[in-house]
């Protein structure tokens, strides 16, 4: 039998955390819970998560640098920038950087399930279309 998907999120916002948390988790995925990027940066080996979604501002390490940083270690995990600012520059900060997709808070869950099911492409058994 294999193993659901792993999803890390990533959000200073502890309401933001748990609801998104909470969607992966019906889903039918695994989930990881994380406060801040350098918290996960901690745990991070490349190939343990499935997909990322992190907040684009966080105190501390942003989420765009988190890109970055999982970029330079040649991690191909997809990543979902999520922002509460829909300033273009965020937006093509993410996307130039190699986000899977930016997406403007509040997210419906159905566009996010839509990026998910796209992110884990094969991964997810459970997918609603697949």
């Amino acid at each position: 039998m294999s193993k659901a998907a792993l999803v890390a999120i990533v959000d200073d916002d502890d309401d933001v955390r748990e609801a998104l948390s909470d969607l992966v988790l019906v889903l039918g995925l695994e989930c990881c819970a994380f406060d801040r990027a350098e918290a996960l940066l901690a745990e991070f080996v490349p190939g343990a998560f499935d997909c990322i979604v992190t907040d684009a501002r966080m105190p501390g390490m942003s989420g765009l640098r988190l890109l970055q940083r999982l970029r330079d270690l040649d991690a191909s995990v997809p990543v979902i920038i999520i922002t509460s600012d829909a300033d273009s520059t965020i937006r093509s900060r993410a996307l130039e950087g190699g986000a899977h997709a930016h997406l403007v808070k509040p997210i419906e869950a159905r566009v996010l399930v839509v990026h998910l099911e796209s992110a884990l492409a094969g991964k997810w058994k459970g997918s609603p279309n697949g």
